[in-house]
């Protein structure tokens, strides 16, 4: 994989926390796992709001079909 060297800068107390769970020298890997995950939440999010976006959607025609045939689905059940 192909790395590219990035200077940030973080709160000192972020930093000294980094280093406390991993170690100056596992800093990067740490980051880039970290920085990971968190993309992946944010794209996981996006798609959560696309489906629910279009399950509403879909819920609004779903209304509309079942009003639309609701006399034919009822048609008949006086004879029993």
């Amino acid at each position: 994989m192909r790395v590219v060297r990035m200077n940030i800068t973080i709160p000192q107390e972020l930093a000294r926390k980094v280093d406390e769970v991993t170690g100056p020298r596992k800093r990067s890997q740490f980051i880039s796992e970290a920085l990971k995950h968190r993309i992946e939440e944010i794209e996981y999010e996006k798609v959560q709001r696309a489906l629910e976006e279009g399950y509403k959607a879909r819920k609004e025609e779903g209304h509309s079909a079942a009003a639309e045939f609701e006399a034919a689905d009822l048609e008949g059940w006086d004879d029993y």
